[in-house]
């Protein structure tokens, strides 16, 4: 019999026995809701269509940028929410993620041939390649094991910015440690898949440093 992956199962809400926990939950939902990465790509995003193309253009192949990585699938988590297919946009059930890549990839694929049609800059279209990469990643480790995909990303956006802009956007990986602390603190990943996900976020955005 296979083993089951306890870490696959819905997470059990911390108690809130203490108001020291009740105030730690609360924190930690208000950390990962703000910084959730549908809010992170648009910053993200805009600010590195601004800085590659030099003019407000670069605004627009931005937030086409977050359009696709980030909205798009956080509008379809939504509706297979809706459908009752998941009780979150957090999909706790490992083996449920896959369509969520699916949509991810095919979205960003869209948005990147629109990107290369329209001769937009070259540094935003490497970003959505990078989030393109770190998708395939994230969906070959999520075959065996629940990366956290929350790491990735806020990890992913703040590379990508410190690329674009200035190496000290580097200190912004306080926020993504904040990201890793609200995700281990609300049991929705262990500190090694945060860890991880952190990890696959900057490898997958050093290919923009190149272009």
């Amino acid at each position: 019999m296979p083993r089951t992956d306890a870490e696959d199962t819905p997470p059990t809400p911390p108690t809130s026995s203490t108001p020291s926990t009740a105030r730690t939950a609360r924190t930690a939902r208000t950390v990962t809701d703000a910084l959730q990465p549908r809010n992170l790509l648009l910053i993200g995003m805009l600010g590195i269509g601004l800085a590659t193309a030099g003019d407000w253009t670069g605004l627009l192949w931005g937030l086409l940028g977050a359009v696709c990585a980030g909205f798009i699938p956080a509008g379809y988590i939504e509706w297979r929410k809706k459908r009752g297919a998941w009780g979150d946009r957090h999909v706790v059930d490992r083996t449920k993620r896959a369509p969520i890549f699916f949509v991810i990839l095919g979205s960003i694929g869209v948005g990147s041939a629109v990107m290369v049609l329209g001769h937009a800059p070259g540094g935003i279209l490497a970003a959505m390649l990078a989030l393109w990469a770190m998708t395939i990643g994230l969906l070959a480790v999520n075959t065996v094991w629940k990366i956290s995909v929350d790491a990735a990303v806020a990890s992913a956006v703040v590379a990508l910015m410190a690329a674009a802009h200035s190496p000290w956007w580097l200190s912004a990986y306080l926020m993504t440690a904040a990201v890793c602390w609200s995700r281990v603190a609300l049991r929705y990943h262990s500190v090694a898949q945060t860890v991880a996900g952190t990890a696959l976020g900057a490898v997958t955005s050093v290919g923009f440093l190149f272009v």
